[in-house]
């Protein structure tokens, strides 16, 4: 097994959820919840905390994938950080590099869930998770991973820059899922991809880093800065090529949709997961839809994050 370090937020998640209230309402292309009122008071059937974050999401795939997992992150001196820190100690992961600011609360989303659509809002005040300039790379010269797991350092590019530098040169390979403000610096963003040795991004993301219309475009354009290149597309699945081998994939299970929070970073991590323990290109792509499935089928960005021994079954997944 690997030593995988995940770089990025931490964030308690408070569910608000209701089967009724929170029920979207469509105007025109858009939805809202429109059954809430300005100046109301609304009762609610349930209430759940929650933990998450891209960092710690992506730490607890690694570590019960069997992994040496290491988060770094910002959390503020309070009820949330401890819960953050609890759940990663339960998971076993290393959270001696944890940075706690003292003027600082740990991020919050809100989250507003209707029971019966699993669709739902997020309201995020990021709290510690709003500044990634403290984090210092010289940690990874202590951690000495083999892997370096990073989701979105809210645009951030000198620390995004300065541990990528430091990773190269120490021999360190790199994951990175670019959020929206990194994509903001799509340009320079564009500069740093040397330094990434696999590249996880949905469709309207690789069309904001390179040009193309279809999948296949958007893959072939994206290999030429990046060794293995992942691209979802929601339902319709993705795309995903090394320098040998590409993959168009499907979804691995129709299931209905809990809660979508986490998707993304179980897809991701899950693939690094699989892939950093030997396992085959294909066998991990599988394993990264399944669970991202299994994260969306109950509440919470990680609950349902697989081990990695559950049974698999076959999914839609061909050689191109």
């Amino acid at each position: 097994m690997a030593r995988i370090v995940s770089l990025g937020s931490a964030l308690q998640d408070v569910y608000l959820i209701d089967h009724d209230d929170l029920r979207p309402t469509s105007i025109g292309d858009a939805a809202i919840f429109g059954k809430v009122l300005v100046g109301s008071k609304v009762d609610i059937d349930k209430i759940s905390y929650e933990v998450g974050g891209g960092g710690v999401n992506s730490a607890i795939t690694f570590a019960r994938h069997g992994h040496e997992a290491i988060f770094i992150g910002n959390t503020g001196k309070d009820a949330a950080s401890y819960a953050i820190t609890k759940t990663l100690d339960k998971e076993g992961i290393d959270t001696s590099y944890i940075n706690v600011l003292e003027r600082k609360s740990t991020g919050t989303s809100v989250i507003l869930l209707d029971s019966e659509s699993g669709e739902r809002t997020i309201l995020t005040c990021r709290g510690a998770s709003d500044q990634f300039g403290n984090f210092s790379e010289n940690d990874l010269d202590m951690i000495c991973p083999e892997w370096l797991y990073v989701t979105t350092l809210g645009g951030d590019m000198d620390t995004l820059e300065r541990f990528l530098i430091k990773a190269q040169a120490m021999g360190i390979k790199v994951m990175f899922n670019p959020g929206v403000k990194e994509l903001r610096n799509a340009k320079e963003l564009a500069r740093l991809l040397k330094y990434i040795t696999i590249l996880n991004v949905n469709k309207s993301e690789a069309s904001e880093l390179v040009p193309g219309n279809t999948l296949v475009e958007l893959l072939y354009r994206l290999n030429n800065y990046v060794d293995i290149v992942i691209i979802t597309d929601g339902a319709m699945g993705g795309i995903a090529g090394n320098s040998e081998e590409i993959y168009r994939f499907g979804i691995y299970e129709d299931r209905k949709v809990k809660d979508a929070t986490g998707a993304g970073d179980a897809f991701g991590s899950g693939f690094l997961a699989h892939y950093a323990s030997g396992k085959s290109f294909r066998s991990s792509l599988i394993f990264a839809s399944a669970n991202s499935t299994a994260v969306v089928s109950k509440l919470g960005a990680n609950r349902g994050i697989l081990s990695g021994n559950e049974p698999l079954h076959p999914m839609p997944i061909q050689k191109i």
